[in-house]
């Protein structure tokens, strides 16, 4: 009959209106230890906002409990239903559990010290149990399962890490003697883990140089998502697959989402970038406006893959002076577009100044962004100053002739700050600023470049002499934009640019 009026019971469970009661512990089915933790609580019942709440072993009396509570509960050995109500107005609720009491045998001296029966734990969580006697045999052995697995044999005193996946977990603690065996069962809540936040290096904090900023999360099998405009990353965000490079003060914000966590908290760091301007003596000559010039021309550049066109065209809009010219591109196979003019003659200056407003329009798919300056000097050697933004690369580079005067041989070299055209805003005009000199020979020293007021510097002296046969004396500037990848085009805008000499 017990067993009749038990499977009534049960049933008589699917049949409760509708209410949004939580049970967090003990679990349907459970078997507990008296007295046990009863964890519940609600906002609603039977559809309606709930008053209180409470419950009741059986056909007991209610206890009556707030609609979030956590009581210990009393009830003898045996098999039971536990009621677990929520009242509202003029209506009431309730969800049935079906739980067994087990003895603690005064012959077993189970004692857990961690975690304790009802306790909320993170995944692995320390399990610290000891045992001398186990119904009342001296205890050989200890062990632990989670609810139905293999069991994992231990000392009679010990501490271990135990794991379970997220949710309600009953934790059996057991020992072992003679010819006999005991456990004690204990109602967990495991939570789901949260994700490391990610770090930043170097750390957030005032540089007089761009910076490459890495970001790094503990958690294994990490993903992390990252902003650099002020707003809060969503998975949406850009994808960290490399250092980050900072040529302005910015601040990075990022999380990190790993398999089987929570994503992590925010992270944050911000990089305040500072500098100086570049210094231009009060006798240097200057010649401004070189974009207006007519005399530029433009080829591709055979140093280059595949093929590439162009063509250029004075516009007053967008631009800053009124007379800036656009740049039109297109290329196939990582083509480069070289667009050059004469637009002085000097073979004495030692000292320049590449100043120009650069416009990227969106869209626009350029691999390089190269601004260089070449000079036939008093021996009639040409020396040519190459500078470019590589996004190959992903560093300012500079070129050098690595052969002979002669026989020269063009080697681009990596600096070790940071540049690429397509991580410019597009759709804005960008201030780049290159300063150079040489000795007597063609040795050139490329000091620095300044973007949007940001010094790179660079500090680094190479043999950039060839002997070419130009006209004596003669200046010329160029513009180039490569391509990047099978084809593309690109739109840009050249304003202000003036060279300064000394």
């Amino acid at each position: 009959m017990k067993e009749f009026f038990f499977s009534a019971l049960a049933l008589a469970a699917l049949a409760v209106p509708a209410s949004a009661i939580t049970v967090t512990s003990p679990a349907n089915g459970a078997q507990v230890t008296s007295p046990f933790n009863l964890v519940a609580s609600t906002s609603t019942c039977a559809s309606k906002p709930a008053v209180s709440m409470g419950y009741s072993i059986d056909a007991g009396q209610a206890i009556i409990a707030p609609t979030s509570f956590s009581a210990m509960v009393a009830a003898s050995e045996g098999t039971h239903v536990l009621h677990v109500k929520c009242w509202g107005q003029q209506v009431n609720a309730q969800v049935l559990l079906n739980i067994t009491v087990v003895p603690a045998s005064s012959g077993t001296n189970i004692t857990v010290a961690a975690p304790a029966n009802g306790a909320t734990v993170a995944s692995p969580f320390n399990l610290v149990a000891s045992a001398t006697s186990c119904n009342s045999a001296p205890a050989v052995s200890m062990g632990y399962s989670i609810d139905h697995g293999a069991a994992v044999i231990e000392p009679t005193s010990f501490s271990a890490m135990a794991a379970a996946s997220p949710g309600v977990h009953v934790l059996h603690v057991k020992c072992w003697g003679q010819k006999t065996n005991a456990e004690q069962p204990l109602n967990i809540t495991v939570l789901q883990p949260t994700a490391a936040t990610p770090a930043f290096l170097p750390a957030s904090g005032k540089y007089s140089a761009p910076q490459f900023v890495t970001l790094s999360a503990a958690t294994p099998s990490t993903t992390i998502y990252y902003t650099t405009n002020g707003s809060a990353p969503t998975t949406a965000s850009p994808q960290y697959t490399g250092p980050v490079s900072i040529t302005k003060s910015a601040t990075i914000q990022a999380m990190a989402v790993a398999p089987g966590y929570k994503s992590s908290g925010l992270a944050r760091a911000d990089y305040v970038i500072t500098s100086n301007p570049p210094s231009i003596p009060a006798n240097a000559v200057r010649v401004s406006q070189v974009q207006t010039l007519p005399t530029w021309q433009m080829h591709h550049d055979s140093a280059t893959g595949g093929t590439s066109d162009g063509s250029m065209t004075p516009v007053s809009d967008p631009s800053l002076s009124g007379e800036a010219a656009q740049f039109t591109t297109s290329f196939t196979d990582w083509g480069g577009e070289l667009y050059s003019t004469d637009y002085a003659t000097d073979p004495n200056s030692t000292n320049f100044l590449y100043d120009a407003e650069v416009w990227i329009e969106a869209g626009s798919t350029i691999g390089n962004l190269e601004m260089d300056n070449n000079q036939v000097i008093s021996n009639g050697d040409t020396v040519i100053y190459a500078f470019q933004c590589a996004g190959d690369t992903n560093t300012w580079d500079y070129s050098e002739n690595a052969g002979t005067r002669q026989a020269p041989v063009v080697k681009w070299i990596e600096s070790d700050q940071p540049c690429n055209p397509e991580n410019w805003t597009p759709n804005a005009w960008h201030h780049v600023q290159i300063s150079y000199s040489r000795d007597d020979v063609g040795n050139v020293t490329y000091n620095g470049v300044w973007l949007d007021g940001v010094e790179a510097p660079i500090n680094a002296t190479v043999p950039s002499a060839f002997s070419l046969r130009w006209a004596a004396g003669d200046l010329m500037a160029n513009f180039q934009v490569d391509g990047s990848g099978a084809s593309g085009s690109s739109t840009l805008y050249l304003d202000n640019l003036t060279i300064y000499r000394w």
